[in-house]
């Protein structure tokens, strides 16, 4: 069992930058690939990075290449969106989720409850 929380979410100016926390509970969070979505009113969730337990490979949607960073700390049992550049249409609730298998494609298990990130035009 895996708990997961987001934090790092809030109100940010187009251009800027945010860094959002996804703080894991149990012990074995290094072997859970993990992977940021988002969620955009009247929107279904979309995928926006992934972060391998196996070799640490990382994957992105091509909306965010080279702007959004994700990276995690297993002493920390936690994992990070650096984002920047942050466009409007980037406002969406953000969750973070974990999943046992090494594939970012694998279906995931754990859920976190989401940070809320608005971009002002």
């Amino acid at each position: 069992q895996v708990q997961l929380v987001e934090s790092g979410g809030g109100l940010v100016q187009a251009g800027g930058s945010l860094r959002l926390s996804c703080a894991a509970s149990g012990r074995t969070f290094s072997r859970y690939t993990m992977g940021w979505f988002r969620q955009a009113p009247g929107k279904e969730r979309e995928f926006v990075a992934a972060i391998s337990w196996s070799d640490g490979s990382t994957y992105y949607s091509d909306s965010v290449k080279g702007r959004f960073t994700i990276s995690r700390d297993n002493a920390k049992n936690t994992v990070y969106l650096q984002m920047s550049r942050l466009k409007p249409e980037e406002t969406a609730v953000y969750y973070c989720a974990a999943t046992p298998s090494s594939s970012w494609k694998a279906k995931y298990d754990y859920w976190g409850q989401g940070t809320q990130v608005t971009v002002s035009s």
